[in-house]
C-alpha cells in the first residue's frame, strides 16, 4: 500500500498512464483537474461542447496541449457515446454541467437537459461500453433540500433544491443513486461515486453571477463590483480542494467497491464565511483595491445559509482540504496578479497546482 493510499492523498503512480476522460474539461475546474492529471502523467481525454467563457482558464493556460479534445454536447447520447468508445478511458470524472443559479432561472429547460439528462447519457456510455472502471459523477452542494439551518449537510441527507439549478443537481443524485443500484452493482464491475463540493474559487475563473469573478474583473478594470446578499455565508474553498477530492475519491472505487457512494467534499466549519467578509480579504490582498456597493435587487432566490459536513470523506477516505481559506485568496489574487502582468498562465498555474498539492 502506498504512503498516498494510506494518508488519503493523490497518488502520482496510480494517475501515471491513466486513461482518464473528464467531461466539461474547458470549464473552470475542468481545466484545472485536466492540467494537475497532465502533471500526473495521466492520459487525459475531454469532451465539452466549447469553451464556455471568454478569457477562459482553459485558453489562457493552454490546456489543450497536454491531452485531447472530442468536441460534442452532452445532450447528445450518441456524442458522449462516441467519446468513450474514442478514449477508452479507465476512469470517467463527470463535471459537464449548467453551473449557474441564475441562469437557471432564465434557461430551466437547458439546466434539467445538461445536468439531469447529460447525466444519464454518460452512465449510459458507460453502461453499454466496455473498459470503465471508475466514475466520479461531480454534483454540487446545493443538491440537499437546504432549511437554513447551522449545521453542515451530511450524505444522507434528502436530496431537494429551492431553484432549477440546485434540484437539478438534487435530480443528477438520484439518477446516479438508481444506476449504482440497477446497473453498477456487481462489486467486479463499473464503480459509481458522486462527489458533493461548491462556492470553489481560485485563479483563472470568469463566470458569470460569481463573487470572486466579479470582483476579479472589477479589480483588473478599475471599476466597483456589485456585490449581492453580503451576509450570506457559503463554504468557500480552493478549487484544488475538491479537486484533490475527486482524485482521491477515484482512487478509493478503484481498489474497493465499498467506496461507491456520495461524498462531501467541503471546508472546515470555520472556512464558511459570509460574502462581505470574503469581499474584503479580496480588498486588503489586492493593492489598488476591490471597491464594492451592495446590489438591492431584485434577485432570484437564493440560500442565506450552505454548509457541508465532511467527516465521512475525513474519517473513510482520510481526505483533508489542501489549501486553507486565507491562502486560497491569496493566491487567488496573485494569479490575476501574474495575469494582470503578462506572464505565461499555464506555467503559473501548474507552479500553483505543484505547489498545493506537495506532500
Amino acid at each position: 500500500m502506498s504512503a498516498a493510499e494510506r494518508h488519503g492523498t493523490v497518488d502520482p503512480a496510480f494517475w501515471r498512464d491513466r486513461r482518464v476522460l473528464v467531461t466539461g474539461h474547458t470549464g473552470f475546474k475542468g481545466s484545472w483537474l485536466c492540467l494537475w492529471l497532465q502533471a500526473l502523467g495521466a492520459r487525459v481525454t475531454g469532451f465539452s461542447d466549447g469553451v464556455p467563457t471568454d478569457p477562459s482558464l482553459f485558453e489562457l493556460a493552454r490546456v489543450a496541449e497536454g491531452m485531447e479534445s472530442i468536441r460534442g454536447d452532452i445532450r447528445d447520447p450518441d456524442a458522449i457515446a462516441r467519446a468513450v468508445a474514442e478514449a477508452e478511458p479507465e476512469v470517467v470524472v463527470h463535471m459537464a454541467a449548467q453551473p449557474l443559479v441564475r441562469r437557471s432561472f432564465a434557461e430551466p429547460r437547458a439546466t434539467y437537459e445538461v445536468n439531469v439528462m447529460g447525466t444519464v447519457n454518460v452512465l449510459e456510455a458507460v453502461r453499454l461500453g466496455e473498459g470503465v472502471r471508475a466514475v466520479v459523477n461531480v454534483t454540487s452542494d446545493k443538491c440537499y433540500e437546504n432549511r437554513e439551518w447551522e449545521w453542515g449537510y451530511r450524505e444522507h441527507e434528502a436530496m431537494g433544491g429551492h431553484d432549477p439549478y440546485s434540484s437539478s443537481k438534487g435530480a443528477a443524485e438520484l439518477v446516479t443513486s438508481a444506476y449504482r443500484r440497477s446497473f453498477f452493482s456487481d462489486p467486479d464491475g463499473v464503480r459509481l461515486a458522486s462527489a458533493r463540493a461548491g462556492n470553489v474559487i481560485g485563479g483563472g475563473d470568469w463566470g458569470e453571477d460569481r463573487l470572486v469573478p466579479d470582483a476579479m474583473r472589477a479589480a483588473l478594470a478599475g471599476e466597483a463590483v456589485r456585490v449581492r446578499n453580503p451576509s450570506s455565508i457559503r463554504p468557500w474553498q480552493h478549487v484544488i480542494n475538491p479537486l484533490s477530492g475527486y482524485l482521491v475519491l477515484a482512487q478509493a472505487i478503484w481498489r474497493s467497491p465499498e467506496h461507491a457512494g456520495g461524498w462531501n467534499f467541503g471546508p472546515a466549519d470555520e472556512e464558511a464565511r459570509p460574502v462581505g467578509w470574503l469581499i474584503e480579504r479580496l480588498a486588503e490582498l489586492w493593492p489598488e483595491g476591490v471597491h464594492w456597493t451592495v446590489d438591492e435587487g431584485p434577485h432570484p432566490h437564493e440560500a442565506h445559509y450552505l454548509k457541508l459536513d465532511s467527516s465521512l470523506a475525513r474519517t473513510r477516505l482520510g481526505w483533508q482540504p489542501l489549501v486553507p481559506l486565507d491562502t486560497a485568496l491569496a493566491e487567488t489574487a496573485a494569479w490575476y496578479r501574474e495575469l494582470q502582468a503578462g506572464n505565461d498562465m499555464r506555467q503559473v498555474t501548474l507552479a500553483q497546482i505543484e505547489r498545493f498539492s506537495r506532500p
